[in-house]
């Protein structure tokens, strides 16, 4: 079965741009994994622990046949191999990779949320995602995302900072 996934990709230490290039490099490394769209890179503030850099954010939607566990770990994996190291909650990382939606399906276990349970108070989250998909609903919310994120005060603090160029993602990370 394949299924469908949104993944938000964050990174605010070192070279923030080649983070989330290594980051998408990896995840796509894997057969399974296929992307289908990515967003334009938006600058943002820090949300939470705000006594840290700006993070470029973006959001990807991609196809996999793995389930949305074998999915959280191979994003694990892959923060961990990039050098994250967890110190302060939503403190400063090289990167950070959330499954924000996995198909249409609400999931509750020790490991995973799905839908991510804050995305929809997250402008950063919201802005990338939209622009991928215009239409995408969360399965616990009848209001439409577009509406949520008009509702956000701090929408002023996600800027778009590397636009996508036409329908190739890696438009993005090319040299």
């Amino acid at each position: 079965m394949i299924n469908t996934a949104y993944l938000s990709l964050g990174s605010n230490l070192g070279n923030r741009e080649e983070f989330l290039k290594d980051a998408l490099k990896m995840l796509v490394s894997y057969p399974e994994i296929e992307l289908s769209k990515a967003s334009s890179i938006y600058e943002t503030d820090p949300v939470g622990y705000t006594e840290q850099g700006n993070f470029l954010n973006m959001v990807v939607k991609v196809q996999t046949s793995f389930s949305a566990e074998q999915l959280l770990e191979v994003c694990l994996l892959t923060e961990k191999e990039l050098g994250r190291i967890r110190k302060i909650r939503w403190g400063p990382r090289t990167v950070d990779l959330d499954i924000l939606l996995f198909n249409n399906e609400n999931i509750k276990s020790e490991k995973l949320i799905i839908p991510h349970p804050r995305m929809h108070e997250r402008a950063f989250v919201l802005v990338p995602l939209l622009e991928i998909d215009p239409v995408v609903q969360l399965p616990t919310l009848k209001t439409p995302l577009n509406e949520i994120l008009n509702g956000i005060p701090d929408k002023e603090g996600v800027r778009l900072w590397k636009q996508i160029n036409g329908e190739d993602a890696f438009a993005l990370f090319e040299n």
